[in-house]
This record gives C-alpha cells, structure tokens and sequence, in this order.
C-alpha cells in the first residue's frame, strides 16, 4: 500500500482517487478551496462526477503540510494555469527525490513550458512524471476500461507508478518520450475546440475526420520538430486523445467549441461549461511555438483568430477549405 495525496479536488483528481483507493493505497485529496474541501467531506461526492461516491475513509484537507509531507506519489491534478503557483506553493514540503505525477495538460503562454518543465522548474528536488491518454474523469470513476500512458526519464519511477494505477479496467503504458505526451495532450484540446466549432455549426461527420486526421498531422509535424517521438502522437496520448476529446460530449473543450460555433464568445462558452477549458490557454501557446519553429499549423492559426480576433468560424473553415492546392504526404515519390 503506497501512501497518495492528489492535488486539485476537480473531477479528475477525484476520479484518480477513487481508483487508487479501490487499488488498496492511502489516498488524501488536497484542493487550496477550503468550500471544496467542506463538500468534499461532507457529500463524499463531487458535484461533477454525481454517480461517484467517495469512501468514507478518503482523507481531504487544505492544509499543505498534511498533503505532502510523508506521501509516497504526489498527483498534481490541478488545472494547468494554476500548475506554477501550485509547485511554488508546496516546493518548501517536498523532500529529495519525491514523486510527483503530473496529469493535467497545458502549455504556459508567456514561457512555452510544458507542465512537468514547470514542475521541475519550481521543485527542482523532484521526481516528476507526467500521465497522459484518453480518459475522461466520468468514466475512469465509473471504473470503465480504460488506456493511458506514464512517461518518466527514469524506467523505475514510470514502472513503480504503472503498478500502483494498473488493475482490471485501467491499463497503463509507459515511455521515456514525455515532451511529446505533454505536447500531445495540450495541443489536442485546440483541435477539440475546432472540432467543437464545426459541431455549433452543422457540420457533420466528414468534417471532424478532417480536423482529426489534419489535426494530428500539425501536432505531430510540431512536436518532432521540438523533440518528441512520431510513434508518440501516433499512440493513446496523440491520436487517441485527439480522437476522445473531439468526439465525446464529456470533453470540455470540444462543448465550448460548440458554443463558440454557434456564436458565443470564448469567454461566455467558458462560463457556460463551467469548467477550465484548457484548449483556451494552450492555443496561444501553440502559435507561438508554431511560429517559433517555423511550422505551419493552420487549424491551430484559424481557431486563434476565431478565439481572440473576432474572426467568424464560418470564414474561418472557409479558408481552411480554399488554401492552396497540396499534397497529403510529402515524402512518397510519384511513379510518373
């Protein structure tokens, strides 16, 4: 029995620490919101995920030092745009050569790091994992299958957590390639956003096989020019997450799309989803590395101007159907 604190009460968290109490571990939910904690102990239920109940000897606390100190894996669960002063906050409690585990996805606009490099940044004493893949928190909860990866710079520590979250309906891969997990979980929720997009605005079917495939082909071409590994966004935290966050009405990036593509702002569609829409953040980001690796991203570049110029979406797709005439595959030679 390993000793786990999650950090973050939102619907991942708890849903991460339901399945590593039914895996027999110690587990302690952390939220910096003292309401959240009071519910939390309160109704043993969050209001996101309503089918889930809690065990009763679930521990849950604002208090730091109980979160932190004597804790075998730590599981950073908060929302991405509170990932550094998170790691800030705790950075003081966090012995030498502690476990962190990173499952949130983002990428920070003004510096371009991934969430494990801020991580590593604010609690350099650290050991930090990331854990990425399709998984939505309202059916990991509910204990339905599902497939994800950890990676790690280190074999053992990606191993150790393997063991403590795999068991009948949770399956967990491991990798050394963790920049192109993060860059593949943060950058999917962009395309998610479009995908959502041309969902508000009738599109059909054929549409979003579009933005998947394409979307994936942007990802990947960015990403290997940063560093990460093709096999990456070709497995469960490139195109598998693309394919879950596109298509599932759990995913929250995918239903503010919808909501900005029937005209809503970015901001109103957030407020109506009521959740954090990482897609938002990341977007910014995304052009920014795009630009500063000279790669083009033009699904990336349309959902931008929709999001922050005031672009309408129905001209955006219209000009992401007229650009110029290309090749599907650069690099297979024409017989004649």
């Amino acid at each position: 029995m390993a000793k786990v604190s999650i950090l973050g009460g939102g619907s991942w968290g708890i849903a991460i620490a339901v399945l590593l109490h039914k895996n027999g571990h110690e587990v302690t939910v952390w939220s910096a919101l003292a309401d959240e904690v009071e519910m939390l102990k309160k109704r043993h239920e969050h209001k996101m995920l309503p089918d889930v109940r809690l065990p009763q000897d679930m521990i849950f606390t604002a208090d730091d030092r109980e979160a932190v100190e004597g804790r075998d894996l730590l599981v950073m669960a908060v929302a991405s745009a509170y990932t550094r002063i998170t790691a800030n906050r705790i950075s003081g409690l966090v012995a030498q050569g502690q476990k962190i585990l990173n499952v949130a996805k983002g990428i920070e606009e003004h510096t371009l790091m991934t969430l494990s490099e801020i991580i590593e940044q604010e609690i350099p004493q650290a050991d930090v994992a990331v854990m990425s893949g399709p998984s939505h928190a309202e059916e990991v909860g509910r204990g339905i299958p599902t497939s994800i990866v950890v990676g790690a710079s280190s074999k053992e520590t990606a191993e150790y957590i393997q063991n403590l979250f795999m068991n009948e309906v949770f399956r967990v891969y491991i990798t050394p390639d963790v920049l192109g997990m993060e860059l593949g979980g943060s950058l999917k929720n962009v395309v998610a956003l479009a995908a959502g997009i041309a969902d508000g605005l009738g599109y059909g079917d054929n549409t979003k096989a579009a933005l998947i495939t394409r979307g994936i082909t942007e990802i990947a071409r960015l990403g290997t020019a940063m560093g990460g590994k093709f096999e990456t966004f070709c497995g469960l935290t490139g195109i598998g997450d693309l394919i879950v966050t596109c298509a599932s009405m759990h995913s929250r990036n995918r239903r503010a799309g919808i909501l900005i593509g029937q005209g809503r702002s970015y901001e109103a569609a957030m407020a109506e989803v009521q959740m954090v829409v990482e897609g938002v953040y990341s977007a910014k980001a995304a052009m920014d590395l795009a630009q500063k690796y000279q790669i083009q991203m033009p699904i990336i570049e349309q959902v931008n101007k929709v999001l922050f110029e005031g672009k309408s979406a129905a001209q955006a797709v219209k000009e992401l159907m007229l650009r110029d005439r290309k090749e599907e595959i650069l690099d297979v030679p024409w017989e004649k």
